[in-house]
């Protein structure tokens, strides 16, 4: 029986997918995963203002302040360290996802 290291990404519909954005125009958006409510945490620290992350690159982005671009887009910001999400749904001890 082989067990799968503490740090392996875990697959299935438990756990949020390795990248998911807020914002409706871009690629990785899927409403139905955000509606279950997904956490954050970066660097050790659980985050409620991330627009967009990915577990396998290791990066999220957040608002930068209140400037917005051309199109009236927020601008963001990426930043880099370790990141796990899990879906808030699933209550206390839920699969959590990280690289």
């Amino acid at each position: 029986m082989s067990e799968e290291p503490e740090t392996a990404v875990s697959t299935g519909s438990d756990v949020p997918p390795d990248r998911l954005a807020i914002n409706p125009r871009s690629p990785h958006f899927d409403g139905d995963k955000l509606q279950r409510g997904v956490g954050i945490r970066f660097k050790g620290v659980v985050r409620t203002n991330v627009e967009e992350y990915c577990i396998s690159e290791g990066w999220v982005r957040v608002q930068a302040g209140r400037a917005m671009d051309r199109k009236g887009q927020p601008l963001t910001i990426k930043l880099n360290g370790p990141v796990e999400a899990w879906y808030e749904d699933l209550g206390e001890g839920a699969p959590v996802a990280r690289a």
